[in-house]
């Protein structure tokens, strides 16, 4: 399939003349370069390690990132070590990618609410990953035993959070409650170079 593929391509770039193949070269390279600035401005790269700082490239996370940041689990935990799951680095890239683009989604079309609530998907990583990292806590100490997500939703226990919901993020949080948050946070200088800035008059 792949070589029958490759050999039609062979052939439309034979019928093309000198011009036609420098003309296509051109729109290609525009269009893979429009491609990574876009990638680059989005500061797609930061996404990939595990730098808390990340979440702030979209200024409504900062309330998040303020009170995580002076929160016992800001000593200890990234974003990523509640927020995405950890069974193989490909199920934690997709999930990230995925609810990525649907905060990007939301951003855009403007329907974010004002205080962000995790949906059932990121709700059943966060509960696994508490539980995760609290086994000892949980199996040893206390002794809860191991209830998941869609059993607490169904009534046959408790989400973590229905006794610590203060823990990771301090209380209900959005920017109109939490506003000097835009202080506390690193936030991203702007990606465009100074001598464009100068040229655009910014």
């Amino acid at each position: 399939m792949l070589s029958k593929a490759m050999k039609k391509l062979k052939d439309f770039g034979r019928r093309l003349n000198y011009r036609q193949r420098v003309g296509l070269l051109l729109c290609c390279g525009v269009f893979v370069g429009l491609g990574l600035l876009f990638l680059y401005l989005l500061r797609m790269h930061t996404y990939l390690a595990d730098d808390p700082a990340a979440c702030v490239n979209c200024h409504i996370m900062t309330p998040y990132y303020a009170t995580w940041s002076h929160s016992s689990h800001g000593r200890d935990a990234t974003c990523n070590d509640c927020h995405v799951p950890h069974q193989n680095m490909v199920r934690k890239y997709l999930f990230k990618g995925m609810d990525g683009m649907k905060h990007v989604a939301y951003f855009l079309s403007k329907s974010e609410r004002q205080a962000i609530m995790a949906e059932d998907a990121s709700a059943k990583v966060i509960m696994d990953n508490c539980i995760r990292c609290h086994t000892q806590l949980n199996q040893e100490f206390v002794k809860t035993g191991r209830i998941d997500y869609m059993m607490a939703k169904t009534g046959e226990g408790m989400a973590c959070w229905d006794c610590h919901r203060n823990v990771p993020h301090g209380g209900m949080n959005s920017l109109s409650s939490t506003p000097a948050a835009e202080s506390q946070t690193p936030l991203p200088q702007s990606p465009v170079p100074e001598w464009l800035q100068k040229i655009a008059g910014k």
